[in-house]
């Protein structure tokens, strides 16, 4: 992108500068990545010139990494439904919308309350829509 004075701007490399991209490996990074995207995530991605699209892909990567290595580490000790619960509260779904992917309100709620298991077809379900392993939600020996 030119400026008024002619000289070209690598927006990417101005982003770079100012937050570089890393991995993130800790909460604290983890916040500050945060911080960072949400300046650029309340610019309409069309007034987003191609470096700057291409930063916010990148730093989106990198934290997305974070959550599902952090969610995977929180979550893989739950039981099924308490895992199903707190996929359902970082989602904030209210048992209608669960209904809605399970494609019936009551079975939502027999679920919920434990008056009925997760059947194969339920996890896939589940699975699909928290984009999340099926083994997830099988019981531990």
């Amino acid at each position: 992108m030119k400026t008024k004075a002619g000289k070209i701007r690598d927006s990417y490399f101005d982003l770079v500068r100012e937050f570089p991209l890393v991995a993130v490996k800790t909460a604290d990074q983890y916040e500050a990545a945060v911080g960072f995207l949400g300046k650029l995530a309340i610019r309409d991605e069309a007034s987003l010139d191609e470096g700057e699209r291409t930063y916010l892909e990148a730093l989106t990567q990198f934290v997305g990494d974070y959550e599902e290595a952090h969610l995977r580490a929180r979550i893989g000790h739950m039981k099924p439904l308490e895992a199903l619960k707190f996929l359902m509260a970082e989602n904030h779904m209210k048992p209608a919308d669960l209904g809605l992917v399970l494609g019936s309100r009551s079975l939502a709620s027999q679920v919920l309350n434990g008056k009925r298991g997760l059947s194969k077809a339920i996890i896939a379900r589940l699975s699909e829509r928290f984009k999340v392993a099926p083994g997830l939600f099988f019981e531990k020996a």
